[in-house]
């Protein structure tokens, strides 16, 4: 090898970052499950030699962690911090709502490849990230003014029927609505999962506690 072919492909390991690594990663869990992540298919994606992945990553696994990291930051604190741009508890609980109906196809194939998986540290950051919407519409139900038992039902029915919609696109996608036909579906999901009986009540301080623990965890994430 020449000292300009070692010059380029150290460059070359230098401009792919761990990060291009750990999306490329996602790609493959996306289209074909957790197995697929191995470095030589992955270093043929993305078009660069196995050194490139040990510039970053010591083994598979910690490439794994560092994809898995990702999807949650995606899933959680990057989600929730777009909702918490409203003050009002309502329309953070429909943003939320509409942007989980929205949430795109490879994250939708990611959550149950990583749902289905045994591999012991996806299943649990699928139970984190499930955990924390549920926690963060909890949130949203007890600062609409429900009591702690009735907004953790209601949260659990919430993020029930996002996970049931997910695997009907799976199954059977000809059964869900689509272009405006959607859109009025979605009127209809956040219709009923956001009572319209439901007033808000200021200085909840135990939602307020709540939402403290949530916005926590999503800066956890984030750095």
């Amino acid at each position: 090898m020449t000292d300009a072919q070692s010059i380029a492909r150290s460059a070359q390991r230098i401009t792919l970052t761990a990060a291009n690594w750990a999306e490329a990663a996602l790609d493959a869990i996306a289209e074909n499950g957790i197995e697929a992540v191995a470095v030589e298919p992955l270093a043929r994606r993305l078009g660069v030699t196995k050194g490139s992945f040990y510039w970053h990553f010591t083994h598979r696994e910690a490439l794994l962690h560092a994809a898995l990291e990702l999807w949650e930051r995606y899933e959680t604190a990057d989600t929730i911090a777009r909702a918490e741009s409203s003050s009002d508890p309502r329309e953070r609980m429909h943003s939320l709502f509409r942007q989980l109906a929205n949430t795109d196809q490879r994250s939708e194939r990611i959550l149950l490849a990583l749902s289905g998986s045994d591999n012991t540290a996806a299943r649990s950051c699928v139970q984190r990230v499930t955990e924390c919407w549920r926690s963060y519409v909890e949130v949203g139900y007890r600062a609409m003014g429900m009591d702690a038992t009735e907004a953790r039902h209601w949260a659990t029915l919430a993020y029930s029927t996002y996970i049931g919609t997910v695997r009907m696109r799976r199954d059977n996608p000809d059964a869900l609505p689509t272009g405006s036909d959607f859109n009025d579906y979605l009127r209809f999901l956040i219709k009923t999962l956001i009572p319209g009986g439901v007033g808000s009540v200021a200085g909840n301080r135990d939602a307020a506690d709540l939402l403290g623990a949530a916005r926590a965890t999503g800066a956890r994430l984030s750095a």
